[in-house]
């Protein structure tokens, strides 16, 4: 277990640089006005960055490891674990579809962490050793429930978000963020699970597992895999005038990349598209779905010897959930991934806008990036092709196997209807307040709940603010009635949440719901991620990099 001693809360991102010779790529996004080479913004931004994919990369080394799985039983007791979920709104794991297929959510972390000889030994400044960690790449991969797709999302590292109030084992609380924090914050209050809770409260997701490692496990993983294709359209050399930059020199067209050069790329912003932030994410994604197909035809991956070093380097490298604390579970989660053929992998990022509140970061942009996390709580194939689904598509085959993860234990019978009380609050305004409260809803609603046998409903004259109603419970003893409570309404099964801000069953009655006696439905889902989300698939080997003018040679 990590050792829980205080971190510094909202550490600010790193003013450090990293590079393989001495000099540092900025992450910030420029602003609205500027390039590359902006004032402000880059001067907040001039900070050590690296991004890590080797999460998926440590899941897929272990996809292809059957063969050598007795030899790397005994690093069991290397494995690292930390808490899943340090916020209060805990939804619980994925649950079944009508045909007992659970889908996985697995939020995937990098981590800058500079504590130790290897990590340092990489670059950076030296003021930044030791200091507390930033969650510099966040994906969530999820793994459709019948395992025909796999989407994996990228929230850009300066994404500003609320934070949720975090509490550590040892009972250090990170309180709730007042205001706008840059996402990567999120690991320097309290560890990942801090991280999995503001992913939770941002995209009402269910995250069933996290992956976090650091950036030195990039360079051991990539030397042992062979090294990986990629591509860029032009000569490339990521250094600016100033020295700052990855270090990157590739010649045009395609190229085999490992060890440090792997690290390179995946950390490269100048040099890359129009090099901002979200270039990288791009490299990132093509370096991945690379990796993938290598992976699959790689016959060297085959030698036992090899697989144990391989295997040896990721779980060194990693730390877990409790949930994937074993090689069996690790190597178990591994063959679900391997189902999935690599050509219904699809790799996007959050859509996203410039923040008008601070200059040189990004917000998710409304409506699509709700769009796709609809999609990813409701199962819908991020590439549009359906998810195989027999309800779906009939024609599609079933299914095999079963979930990696251990089912979630079912909630507690429901009491009576008559038995379970109820306390109605009016929040009809919506979060924003742009919509004035309907007077009087909260006794309308208690109303229609009494209708239905929920004698011991009533309506409370505190109110509060909600988007889409929901129903609140305070202790896990608890779950099975507030579910009969949604289910009466014909709410759905993610409008049930445990809170520690609530006593007893509370139903909030939202924006969604002003008037009648049900809640307004919400529209069609989409039937594919936007093109704002920058969707990548798997299989386009022929993806080719765009150089930032000014960077060739």
């Amino acid at each position: 277990m990590r050792d829980s001693s205080v971190r510094g809360e909202g550490a600010p991102a790193r003013s450090g640089e990293i590079s393989g010779g001495g000099s540092g790529e900025s992450a910030a996004v420029p602003g609205p006005r500027g390039g590359a080479g902006d004032g402000a913004p880059q001067r907040r931004g001039r900070r050590r960055v690296l991004r890590w994919v080797s999460s998926v990369l440590s899941l897929l080394i272990l996809a292809t490891a059957a063969g050598g799985y007795l030899y790397y039983r005994h690093l069991n007791g290397s494995i690292k674990t930390d808490v899943l979920n340090l916020g209060e709104n805990k939804l619980g794991g994925s649950k079944p579809n009508a045909f007992g297929q659970t889908p996985l959510n697995i939020l995937l972390i990098g981590s800058d962490a500079r504590d130790d000889a290897a990590n340092q030994a990489l670059g950076g400044a030296k003021d930044t050793f030791d200091g507390p960690p930033l969650a510099d790449v966040q994906m969530l991969l999820h793994l459709s429930a019948d395992r025909s797709n796999m989407s994996v999302v990228s929230m850009p590292r300066d994404t500003m978000l609320m934070m949720p109030k975090c509490t550590e084992p040892g009972g250090k609380v990170h309180q709730a963020s007042r205001g706008l924090v840059q996402t990567n914050e999120s690991l320097s209050r309290g560890g990942p699970g801090c991280t999995v809770a503001a992913w939770q409260e941002l995209t009402h997701i269910p995250i069933d597992h996290f992956m976090m490692i650091d950036f030195k496990g990039v360079v051991t993983m990539a030397d042992a895999i062979g090294g990986v294709p990629v591509c860029v359209q032009q000569n490339v050399e990521s250094r600016t005038k100033d020295g700052k930059g990855s270090g990157l020199k590739l010649p045009a067209g395609t190229n085999t990349i490992q060890g440090e050069q792997a690290l390179q790329w995946l950390r490269t912003r100048y040099g890359f598209e129009d090099g901002t932030d979200l270039g990288r994410t791009h490299a990132q994604h093509m370096y991945m779905n690379s990796m993938a197909r290598e992976f699959r035809k790689n016959a060297k991956l085959s030698n036992p010897v090899k697989l144990n070093s391989l295997a040896q380097a990721a779980i060194k490298a990693m730390v877990v959930d409790p949930g994937l604390n074993k090689i069996d579970k690790l190597y178990d989660l591994s063959m679900e991934l391997k189902k999935v053929p690599t050509g219904r992998i699809t790799m996007t990022t959050m859509p996203w806008v410039y923040s008008t509140r601070e200059e040189g970061r990004v917000e998710p942009k409304p409506g699509e990036a709700e769009d796709v996390f609809r999609m990813v709580r409701e199962d819908i194939a991020l590439d549009g092709k359906g998810s195989g689904n027999p309800a779906a598509d009939p024609s599609a085959p079933a299914a095999s196997g079963t979930p990696a993860a251990p089912s979630q234990p079912a909630a507690d019978p429901a009491a009576p209807a008559a038995k379970i009380p109820v306390t109605v609050r009016n929040a009809t305004g919506g979060k924003d307040g742009a919509q004035t409260r309907v007077k009087g809803r909260a006794d309308d609603v208690a109303a229609i709940l009494v209708g239905k046998g929920f004698t011991k409903a009533l309506a409370n004259t505190q109110t509060a603010a909600e988007d889409t109603t929901v129903v609140r419970f305070s202790s896990p003893d608890q779950a099975g009635d507030a579910a009969a409570v949604a289910t009466a309404l014909g709410l759905p099964a993610s409008s049930v949440e445990k809170s520690d801000d609530v006593t007893g069953i509370v139903l909030f009655v939202g924006k969604d719901w002003r008037t009648g006696n049900a809640p307004t439905p919400p529209p069609p889902a989409p039937t594919k991620a936007p093109d704002s989300a920058r969707p990548l698939n798997g299989d386009d080997d022929k993806e080719c990099m765009a150089i930032q003018p000014g960077f060739t040679w």
